[in-house]
């Protein structure tokens, strides 16, 4: 098999996991509440390594790495919206 059909194969294999976070429909504030609370902002990877403060190496931001990334972010992003526009709700402590 090579990469790009391993690729392909991955890519359909996650496809209706996709669809399916594609497919949430966010109408209670409370789901909305805790898809903001669980899904982070910003990737909880990213990091400075320091010692003594001096900067010994930087770990870069792993999540688009994560082959959900897109579709994750984009459900967090819903959540916050339908919190703001049809909760009326001030959404900046999930910014």
């Amino acid at each position: 098999m090579t990469s790009l059909t391993q690729v392909r194969l991955h890519n359909d294999l996650l496809h209706p996991i996709r669809e399916w976070l594609e497919n949430i429909e966010i109408h209670n504030s409370k789901l909305a509440h805790l898809l903001c609370k669980a899904i982070p902002a910003q990737c909880p990877f990213e990091r400075d390594i320091k010692l003594f403060g001096r900067k010994l190496f930087h770990i870069p931001p792993m999540c688009k790495l994560n082959p959900l990334y897109e579709q994750v972010v984009t459900l967090r992003f819903r959540a916050l919206c339908y919190l703001a526009d049809e909760c009326g709700e001030d959404v900046t402590a999930y910014c």
